[in-house]
């Protein structure tokens, strides 16, 4: 490499009530990552660093080998600097931000061989979903469908801004074990109760008709389940609503909570943490923009 590559990508909160699967937003929190030449190894600070593999096995590695493999090149030797401001473990898409640094660190490399389409097609056959990634990436508010060969985007465009606030519990709810608690079927009724709330959900948005949001993002999909799981839920959810949130609900597969308002975030955000601990949990509170950015290099 003749010179470092700098990318940044933001975190992200997927489902957002009853789309699940199928929207997610961005976060003005970001992760940084530096590409150097090096002896294909990682160094991390912030979220991380204890654990996460120093080695070709992080998922950084895997995906930016991804590129090359889709290429038939060999990668070249890299060291990865990671920067980590998204918490792991807690619902605010850390696995896309890895996944997508490293598909957009190899296709900067080979002079962006790959779409920002085909580079989400990666990427959700990495993770399993394609929501969190499809946020991570473009940025916004995203809507992402599988048709047979490829992934469709759409962003809602926000007519009102609004702020998030993110209550981080301390404990983790790691993907593939807060989807082993969901159905693999569901009845007609709760299919019709969802998709007419996600419908609701991106009209409300789209119009600016915040009063609709509490009911937008209600959900019988994942959040009943996942609430057998972090039986905290429903108190941090009435803590958001009674405290004056739009709207509240479970950010990905949890554990992170999160609440959209325009004014008091501040009482929100230590309502929802006093909720918490009379249910003896901790964690932080944490106010952010929602990002209209996605990845970028800097």
């Amino acid at each position: 490499m003749e010179k470092n590559l700098t990318i940044k990508v933001p975190a992200s909160s997927a489902n957002i009530g009853p789309g699940f699967d199928c929207l997610a937003l961005a976060l003005d929190i970001w992760n940084t990552i530096t590409v150097s030449s090096g002896d294909n190894t990682v160094s991390i600070n912030g979220y991380g660093k204890e654990f996460l593999p120093k080695n070709q096995s992080n998922l950084i590695f895997k995906s930016f080998h991804r590129i090359f493999r889709e290429t038939g090149q060999s990668p070249p030797s890299v060291h990865f600097d990671c920067e980590n401001n998204i918490p792991i473990g807690k619902g605010l898409g850390s696995s896309a931000a890895s996944v997508i640094g490293g598909l957009i660190a190899g296709n900067q490399l080979l002079n962006n061989p790959f779409t920002n389409n085909q580079i989400l097609s990666f990427a959700a056959d990495i993770e399993g979903h394609p929501e969190n990634a499809a946020a991570a990436l473009l940025g916004g508010f995203q809507i992402v469908i599988k048709s047979p060969n490829t992934f469709l985007t759409s962003e809602v465009h926000l007519k009102e801004s609004m702020k998030a606030i993110l209550f981080i519990p301390e404990i983790e709810m790691p993907t593939a074990e807060s989807r082993k608690v969901l159905k693999s079927t569901i009845s007609r009724d709760d299919a019709i109760f969802n998709i007419g709330r996600a419908a609701l959900l991106v009209n409300a948005l789209s119009l600016g008709d915040l009063e609709l949001l509490s009911t937008a993002t209600e959900d019988r999909l994942h959040q009943p389940a996942r609430q057998k799981i972090f039986l905290p839920m429903s108190n941090l959810f009435n803590a958001a609503k009674n405290s004056g949130a739009l709207a509240y609900f479970l950010s990905g597969a949890g554990s992170t909570v999160i609440a959209f308002a325009q004014e008091k975030e501040f009482t929100i955000g230590y309502e929802m943490a006093d909720a918490a601990s009379k249910s003896g949990i901790d964690g932080e509170i944490r106010i952010s923009e929602l990002s209209k950015q996605g990845t970028y290099i800097s």
